[in-house]
């Protein structure tokens, strides 16, 4: 599956933005979905994952309660929406899609996007 990502920008500290990760093909539904970061000098973590249907969902402990990641599989699509922004959220974020299971490293991931830049100024 090919991989998007869209929705990128520079935002205020306190402020929101949504990303979204279209998907091409007619299996997107059979992928669980996921979001990571990378910032500058740090390795990429996990943000949130969601599975096939969107019955569960799954964050880092620094996002919960600010970012909400939920899919639209009629549209082939994922999305992540972030409120109450902060400086430490800056980084490229990365959708990605695995078949067989939730999870949360990223080396267990077999598609990824090319990533969206998101700068939160403070």
């Amino acid at each position: 599956v090919k991989l998007v990502e869209s929705g990128g920008g520079l935002v205020q500290a306190g402020g929101s933005l949504r990303l979204s990760c279209a998907g091409s093909g007619r299996t997107f539904s059979s992928y669980v979905m996921g979001w990571f970061r990378q910032a500058p000098g740090k390795e990429r973590e996990f943000v949130a994952a969601i599975t096939w249907r969107g019955s569960l969902t799954y964050y880092e402990d620094s996002v919960k309660g600010r970012f909400t990641i939920s899919r639209d599989n009629a549209k082939n699509t994922v999305y992540l929406q972030m409120n109450s922004l902060k400086p430490e959220d800056t980084a490229v974020y990365y959708c990605a899609a695995v078949v067989q299971k939730v999870s949360t490293l990223a080396y267990e991931y077999d598609y990824w996007g090319q990533g969206t830049q998101v700068t939160v100024s403070s």
